[in-house]
């Protein structure tokens, strides 16, 4: 979860714990959204791989990336 914390960082001009605050804002917001998905996203990035890597593999190769 540190690199896309560093990532939103880099990419807002914000500090790492204006980082944070906004990366778990958004991790809640899934999560009570869509409650199954909030800790399959979370393992995934947490950089376990998974189910969520799994998923995540097929988005990209259905859309090429």
């Amino acid at each position: 979860m540190e690199e896309l914390i560093q990532k939103v960082s880099e990419k807002a001009g914000i500090t790492g714990e204006q980082a944070k605050n906004a990366v778990n804002t958004v991790m809640d917001y899934i999560k009570n959204k869509v409650p199954g998905l909030g800790d399959k996203i979370k393992e995934l990035v947490a950089g376990g791989g998974g189910e969520a890597g799994n998923i995540v593999d097929n988005i990209r190769k259905k859309i090429g990336v």
